[in-house]
């Protein structure tokens, strides 16, 4: 076992990373902080205002991008939740993407700053994220969206979030999704990433960060077989016909990539596949320092988007 994958040493670490992070964001210049995300698509418009959603973990705070709408009318809405291996917070590194989407999509993006680990381990991530996602679909007229007409999404670990959001959507009987996007994320915690295999020698992720990440997260290696984090691992056969439909976005070069592809096949067994897309080229987190790679992405993501809420909300006549 690596000494990374011990827990008390995995804790350590994450910590480390959280708070070198936080530093970095406190800067008024440079890659890690606020400003510089916010600089990235310049030409996309950023209306916003803060929210606080309630749920049983942990109130989550949340930004939500507003789309120009004609008067008297409510947009769709999209819930968003950020990468950072489900350790690190980061929602403004989507800033970008969630302006793209409410320009472009013509939806209101409420943009997530869910719970960590190992403050917070599994299961309490993606079910802070299922009742945030509950609230954002319950409580649309107040907030200016139209709660029926709902997708959700996520980068990294928050692609598996928004999985996860859909898989308890199913599950529970609601809300109703009309599509889930997931982007390059993490779907088979129960797969040792020394095991896993990218179409380049040194790809972006490394197996000492799963060591992190993974253990912060779920420090029990029997619990990673769990639905809500490994759904593209064998483990899991449960029937997935009538879940949400699905975007899935990988990275031809992401150690990810073939958990990605696994579930996006095993969606389209259950009808449930709208599009999996290879992004050629490029490697984990390619959106986040190279704009002219991620703005097709962006558009295809927002054209699924689009599309979805304008037709009726899944799972209806």
């Amino acid at each position: 076992m690596s000494l990374l994958a011990r827990p008390a040493v995995a804790d350590f670490a994450a910590k480390t990373m959280q708070r070198a992070l936080a530093l970095a964001g406190r800067r008024s210049s440079g890659r890690g902080s606020t400003a510089s995300w916010q600089a990235r698509l310049p030409e996309i418009p950023r209306d916003i205002r803060e929210l606080t959603i309630p749920a049983s973990v942990a109130p989550a705070p949340a930004v939500v991008y507003l789309p120009r709408s004609p008067e008297g009318t409510l947009p769709p809405v999209h819930v968003n939740f950020h990468g950072g291996g489900y350790v690190l917070r980061g929602a403004e590194m989507d800033d970008a993407l969630c302006r793209y989407l409410a320009a472009e999509a013509g939806v209101a993006v409420v943009n997530v700053d869910y719970v960590v680990a190992p403050q917070h381990r599994f299961p309490a991530p993606p079910r802070q994220a299922y009742e945030v996602v509950r609230w954002v679909a319950e409580h649309g007229a107040e907030q200016g969206w139209d709660g029926s007409r709902l997708t959700v999404g996520g980068q990294s670990a928050g692609g598996g979030l928004a999985a996860a959001v859909a898989r308890q959507a199913f599950e529970e009987g609601g809300p109703s999704i009309a599509l889930q996007v997931l982007h390059y994320p993490p779907l088979d915690l129960a797969t040792n990433a020394r095991d896993k295999r990218a179409a380049v020698a040194k790809p972006m992720l490394r197996p000492w960060m799963a060591d992190v990440f993974d253990t912060a997260y779920i420090p029990d290696r029997k619990r990673r077989s769990d639905r809500l984090v490994s759904p593209a691992n064998a483990a899991d056969t449960a029937d997935l016909t009538g879940i949400a439909p699905a975007l899935v976005v990988t990275a031809e070069y992401d150690l990810l990539r073939a958990e990605g592809e696994r579930y996006a096949g095993r969606l389209r067994k259950a009808g449930a596949l709208v599009e999996h897309y290879d992004v050629p080229g490029v490697d984990h987190g390619y959106d986040l320092n190279d704009a002219e790679a991620a703005r097709p992405v962006y558009a295809r993501i927002a054209d699924h988007v689009r599309r979805a809420t304008e037709s009726k909300p899944h799972g209806e006549g």
